[in-house]
């Protein structure tokens, strides 16, 4: 049932998104963890699975700190193309974060993938995952490592904002605070 949903929902996702390389979630759907990211890159993009990348190196050590193992979560993206711009030093494509407009068109799309997955808890990486789950503006300053709430279709989930694994790649004062917060989601989630 899930997997069929799922299946549907995807497949929506990459009939409307024709000229993109879509790159959709992944991992078991009747996990009790849901990770969602802002955006693939370039690696992401070519595997075609979220956090395989340079981030991905950082998202390993997370659930090292966690205790568990990638096939037991479940990973997707706050929007599923890569989001680029050209760099103007490189003339080639880098990363761009999305657009508001960006997360709003795919709002739709996360709230169906929660409903299918139907976490006990739903952690966002980075201030995009935040928006969009929470229609609003909350800074992930803020809110980082505080277990939060919200309804979605009905149904109150609980919700784990963290700084995104990359963030720590370039601001390294980071990386206290962020493993801090992964012990406190350790003891969420145990």
């Amino acid at each position: 049932m899930k997997e069929d949903r799922m299946k549907l929902l995807n497949q929506r996702i990459i009939n409307k998104y024709t000229d993109k390389k879509i790159v959709i979630g992944h991992g078991n759907l009747n996990s009790s963890i849901m990770l969602i990211g802002e955006a693939p890159g370039s690696k992401e993009v070519e595997i075609g699975k979220p956090f395989v990348g340079q981030a991905g190196k950082h998202f390993e050590e997370f659930l090292q700190v966690l205790n568990i193992k990638r096939q037991d979560v479940y990973i997707t993206n706050a929007v599923k193309f890569r989001p680029t711009k050209m760099n103007p030093k490189t003339g080639r494509l880098s990363n761009r974060t999305p657009t508001s407009r960006e997360i709003d068109e795919f709002r739709e799309y996360i709230d169906e993938e929660v409903s299918i997955v139907n976490p006990k808890i739903i952690v966002t990486l980075g201030n995009m995952p935040l928006k969009s789950i929470y229609r609003k503006n909350l800074k992930i300053g803020n809110v980082h490592g505080k277990l939060m709430e919200v309804e979605i279709r009905g149904i109150k989930y609980k919700v784990f904002p963290l700084y995104h694994p990359a963030a720590v790649i370039y601001r390294n004062e980071l990386k206290d605070v962020y493993m801090a917060d992964l012990r406190n989601l350790k003891k969420e989630i145990n």
